[in-house]
């Protein structure tokens, strides 16, 4: 059974070149048989608030600029559709790029949704939720969003797991997810599976409060608890020793450090989607590493999430 069937690409008009659709592309030629979409969200204000045209003919200029960027994703699409790639195209007007994507994975059962992204300013990281961050947060399939990293054989796919939450069922089961994805990715691309946590310092506020606490014998034994778990996980899984990787810090930092140090293509961690004051301005660690990253990254919701976005 392939592992993709039914890929989603979102395309960005105001990039040149589409290194989504180039990774899409390679996982349909070794998973043959998968189906590529186009996607393109078009929409432009002042279409809407022009009082001089009546609505028939505002549609009929929203017609205009949709068929524009429909002849535009058939042109990109021809050179892999000549190679035998199943590609489709679809041209929506929405003012809500992630939310119209979202609908189209709800639609049409897409398997996985793949777009590239870059660099976001300090500020937007912070404050603001760009599409990239909707899609982290919302998209009920799996995000692959995509840098200019190639994807080499024999190349490392690095699997960020949470150890303190073994007896958090549902982290547990995500943990699981992750490293079972990471599986069935590095046969398909053959890479090899390194394995990343990290473990927190010793709380500042204990330390303040109680003299007698020992944050020497705390942090060790932290990180051993950390290890025995990391190592089960790894064991379970025929991950390879020097392939597992422990370390002290925010995972966002740990995780990006460790991806840099192996040259990982690719990065695969949980997502846990979350609405409100705190998913704005705090984010979580998808979010927080997607700029630290110079790889891909691959983003999974834990079973039985439930998009907000509605059909």
């Amino acid at each position: 059974m392939l592992k993709y069937q039914n890929i989603l690409v979102f395309i960005d008009p105001t990039q040149e070149s589409q290194p989504a659709f180039d990774r899409a592309a390679t996982i349909a030629q070794k998973e043959q048989g998968a189906k590529i979409t186009l996607f393109l969200c078009c929409y432009d204000l002042s279409y809407e608030m022009t009082s001089l045209s009546s609505a028939e003919e505002r549609q009929a200029m929203q017609n205009i600029v949709i068929k524009e960027n429909r002849e535009w994703l058939l042109a990109l699409a021809q050179p892999y559709q000549e190679k035998g790639l199943n590609i489709d195209c679809q041209v929506h007007w929405h003012n809500r790029p992630f939310q119209a994507a979202i609908i189209e994975v709800l639609k049409n059962k897409h398997d996985l949704v793949i777009k590239s992204t870059h660099q976001h300013s300090k500020l937007s990281a912070i404050l603001f939720t760009p599409t990239d961050w909707n899609l982290l947060r919302k998209c009920p399939v799996p995000v692959l969003l995509v840098k200019n990293h190639e994807w080499p054989e024999n190349g490392n796919i690095l699997c960020a797991i949470d150890c303190k939450s073994i007896q958090d069922e549902d982290h547990h089961k995500l943990n699981i997810q992750i490293l079972s994805e990471a599986k069935a990715m590095a046969e398909m691309i053959d890479a090899n599976i390194h394995i990343v946590n990290a473990f927190p310092s010793p709380p500042m506020n204990i330390m303040l409060e109680l003299p007698e606490f020992d944050p020497i014998n705390y942090e060790d034994g932290l990180k051993k608890f950390h290890q025995k778990t990391l190592n089960e996980y790894a064991e379970s899984h025929q991950i390879l020793a020097p392939r597992t990787h422990l370390r002290q810090g925010l995972p966002e930092d740990v995780i990006s450090d460790i991806a840099n140090e192996i040259d990982a293509e690719l990065v695969i961690l949980g997502s846990v989607g979350r609405s409100g004051l705190s998913a704005t301005l705090l984010g979580h660690t998808a979010e927080q590493v997607i700029d630290s990253l110079n790889c891909d990254l691959l983003a999974l919701k834990p079973e039985g999430f439930i998009s907000p976005i509605k059909l």
